[in-house]
């Protein structure tokens, strides 16, 4: 009788090997009713797409980093969580555990990124999930998974092994999926203590799942997507009706979503991190830190204290690269109206040098104006800059007056966007003069972004000019036509503010937006925006 346990034990744990054997290789399929529980079938992952055509009116659960993203390693998520909210020296450290969290498991692997990203942070102020990794969520989903996400036409339900607070804006609002299931933080006195809550108990699965799926859908059967090596929502998964699975060899062939194809455009993003910070990308940037202090310091000095014509050489030679296309008809000064006043050059805002770059290409100095601009930014400027106080009056005469000095550089965005969109352009300097000069500017940087919302605006020349590589393209364009501006034309400031935005978009490719610069500091900083 005392064999009888220990016989029963090694039967059960010869069962276990071999349900996780079948999971690994089969494509299963259950439904509710039937007694028979689990019946396998071997199916190769072209059958993936086109079955589940079939299905197109079912719910959907599917798992985020096995059947949507390409790559299935989580570790470039928290330390983008690391770098933004905790900062260098708590990246250094996930960085140095990386190969401690490859070696002791999935679980304890998450388990201890989780600690070293999350503990102490407070959880009011913890935006990163909302402003900095959805642009790396969707630079990473696969088209062919995504296809298959959006086949299904029911309620979407997301499951993810990371926490729900690093994917649920990133799902729901680039994605529109309804629900996201993740495991949530601990928090106490209002910080992140760096742990997870437990997984809910065994048979809970079919509750849990009904709750998902509100009363309206609580009939209804759900489809399932996961892949091959997901052994933390088996539980879940094993409640679905038809669950397909994705290996890895199928996810290699993969290619990245289209940028049309986004549901929700990514226009608005913060954080430095120009890169997917990889293992091997992260210890290229630790090793590239102390030679790109040391070159900023040179870049610094020799773009502040010599002149252009010798300075430029120098810079490109150091990576900061630029091209310049100017009209054949670029305007001369000639003409008497244009002696007495200087030219309004207005080009778009992609990073804080845009006015310096307009003065270098154009070999003469210029004033710029601007709406907020650190006092560390403006020591740095060779350029004179000039705050505007928001105030409509005292603004326009403001930019009279400069006019009146000679040619002036105005961004009518008011902040900077990284991505291909323009923001509404305001129409106070269409009022002020005809001589109106479009300037179209794209700029690319190779390892950190020089600009940012919810950050320390003072560090953005720093990193800015940390960069190994920077390029910068500006196109001086035609002058604005008499008959198309406010005093020559008749024509109304919206109207020479809302071409002249077409015009640069045009030439840039870029898509022009209504959004403004409070729209973007609300949605990255939660505030106006105000330095």
């Amino acid at each position: 009788m005392a064999g009888k346990p220990q016989n029963l034990n090694a039967f059960l744990f010869l069962q276990k090997i071999l349900l996780t054997k079948t999971w690994s290789k089969i494509y299963l399929q259950r439904k509710a009713s039937n007694s028979h529980g689990f019946q396998p079938q071997f199916n190769k992952y072209p059958f993936l797409a086109n079955g589940l055509e079939t299905h197109s009116d079912k719910a959907l659960m599917f798992h985020t980093e096995g059947a949507l993203l390409k790559s299935s390693s989580v570790f470039s998520y928290f330390f983008l969580v690391a770098f933004e909210a905790g900062g260098l020296l708590r990246a250094f450290i996930l960085f140095l555990l990386h190969p401690i969290i490859c070696l002791v498991g999935k679980e304890w692997g998450l388990k201890i990124m989780v600690f070293v990203c999350f503990v102490g942070l407070k959880e009011e102020s913890f935006r990163i999930g909302r402003t900095v990794l959805p642009k790396f969520f969707l630079e990473d989903v696969g088209n062919e998974g995504f296809d298959m996400v959006m086949k299904c036409g029911g309620k979407k339900i997301g499951v993810t092994d990371m926490p729900r607070v690093m994917v649920d804006c990133f799902l729901k609002d680039y994605l529109r999926v309804e629900a996201v299931v993740g495991r949530e933080l601990k928090v106490v006195c209002g910080h992140f203590v760096g742990l997870m809550e437990e997984k809910k108990p065994s048979g809970t699965a079919f509750l849990e799942l009904d709750e998902l799926l509100g009363k309206e859908n609580m009939d209804s059967s759900v489809i399932g997507i996961s892949c091959f090596d997901n052994s933390l929502d088996q539980q879940l998964f094993s409640c679905c009706e038809v669950l397909y699975m994705v290996s890895e060899a199928d996810k290699k062939n993969w290619q990245a979503l289209p940028r049309e194809k986004y549901p929700r455009p990514l226009i608005f993003h913060d954080g430095r991190l120009a890169f997917r910070p990889t293992p091997l990308a992260s210890l290229r940037m630790f090793m590239w830190i102390p030679f790109g202090i040391f070159l900023l310091i040179v870049r610094a000095t020799v773009g502040y204290l010599i002149p252009y014509k010798f300075s430029t050489p120098f810079l490109c030679f150091t990576g900061l690269t630029g091209t310049l296309i100017r009209p054949s008809s670029f305007p001369d000064r000639a003409d008497d109206e244009q002696k007495q006043g200087g030219v309004l050059y207005v080009c778009n805002h992609r990073t804080l040098l845009d006015p310096i770059y307009v003065s270098i290409v154009l070999d003469k100095p210029f004033n710029a104006v601007t709406y907020s601009l650190s006092r560390m930014t403006e020591l740095l400027a060779p350029i004179k800059t000039v705050r505007l106080t928001r105030n409509r009056e005292e603004d326009s005469k403001m930019i009279g007056k400069l006019l009146k000095q000679g040619d002036l550089v105005i961004c009518p965005e008011g902040t900077t966007c990284r991505e291909p969109y323009l923001l509404r352009f305001s129409p106070l300097f269409a009022e002020i003069t005809d001589e109106i000069v479009p300037v179209a500017i794209d700029f690319q940087v190779s390892m950190f972004y020089g600009t940012t919302a919810s950050g320390f605006k003072f560090l953005d020349p720093f990193f800015l000019l940390m960069n190994p590589t920077s390029h910068c393209s500006a196109s001086i364009l035609e002058k604005l036509p008499k008959s198309l501006t406010c005093q020559g034309g008749g024509k109304s400031k919206f109207e020479v503010a809302n071409r002249v935005q077409a015009i640069i978009a045009k030439a840039l490719n870029f898509e022009c937006t209504s959004l403004t610069r409070r729209d973007k500091y609300m949605i990255l900083a939660g505030n106006q925006g105000i330095v």
